[in-house]
């Protein structure tokens, strides 16, 4: 900070007159004015610009981008700023993105058997409705707890599929793979769906639901949340960068609200390091118009 700079934050933040802080720092009144008075340099003004567009930014992404998301952002407006830069800048207007919390597991083992592990870890795929995932999590409400089950696509990280009432059960993730496959058409024969070795999931339900599209079932292991890693993920994503911000006090609130933001902004808006810093769906269409350039 100049000496300028600083004789106007006395006056602004401490109520220090200008001529007092003047006479302590041995500087004239007339220099001090010349310097408060002069128009704002190029440099200055863009720093101004650039701070309201990073707050906009932010404030769009529901006070949950980091400096990462938010720098991909401006830098597709026409920015040309570092992630360093915004870093600065954010922490000038005092913005914090997300902090993450601990999710406290339903998985209960199901008494049938259990499908084989095809996923073993490896969270990704070569094309869309190659490799989905799936779980549940809860959702506190003034009204009680709500269960949300998801489908995700291993490729773009989408949310092709979810449900949500108020008794976690093998409906409830039915109706979530059902979804899914509507989503994609009803062609989605030979895609795996991986998922824990919770009840819901080892249930005759859901693997008649499994036959009926043509689905394959996989599963991790016993209490390893790292077997299912890209579901947890996703599930803290939606908790700490919207569920958490928020107190529902309905189910049929709280369901509503969730489902708007998954298809709003989650699948369509939000940036995924994944995607290479686009959206699910962008990301996605991209990946169709690679393979339509390739056969033309």
């Amino acid at each position: 900070m100049s000496v300028a700079a600083f004789i106007a934050s006395q006056r602004t933040e401490h109520d220090v007159p200008h001529a007092l802080a003047c006479r302590a720092l041995g500087v004239s009144q007339s220099w001090f004015y010349k310097w408060r008075d002069r128009p704002p340099t190029p440099r200055q003004d863009r720093r101004v610009r650039l701070a309201d567009a990073v707050r906009k930014v932010f404030d769009d992404s529901g006070g949950t981008y980091g400096s990462p998301r938010v720098g991909d952002e401006l830098r597709e407006q026409g920015w040309q700023v570092s992630d360093n830069t915004v870093a600065q800048v954010m922490a000038e207007l005092g913005l914090v993105g997300r902090a993450k919390r601990r999710r406290r597991s339903l998985t209960r083992q199901g008494r049938r058997p259990a499908a084989p592990d095809l996923i073993k870890r490896r969270f990704t795929a070569p094309a869309p409705d190659v490799a989905w995932c799936g779980d549940m999590t809860e959702i506190a409400t003034d009204e009680g707890k709500l269960y949300l089950a998801t489908v995700i696509d291993l490729y773009s990280r989408r949310i092709l599929g979810y449900a949500m009432g108020a008794q976690h059960d093998a409906g409830l993730v039915v109706a979530a793979l059902n979804m899914a496959a509507v989503t994609r058409g009803g062609d989605v024969a030979d895609v795996i769906f991986h998922s824990d070795r919770g009840s819901e999931y080892t249930s005759a339900e859901f693997a008649r639901a499994c036959a009926r599209w043509k689905v394959r079932q996989s599963m991790g292991r016993v209490g390893s949340c790292f077997d299912n890693a890209v579901a947890e993920a996703t599930f803290s994503t939606i908790k700490v960068e919207y569920v958490h911000r928020r107190q529902f006090r309905t189910r049929t609130e709280a369901r509503l609200k969730i489902a708007t933001w998954i298809t709003d902004f989650y699948n369509r808006r939000r940036r995924h390091s994944v995607c290479d810093g686009r959206s699910p769906i962008d990301y996605e269409r991209s990946a169709v118009q690679a393979l339509e350039a390739q056969a033309a």
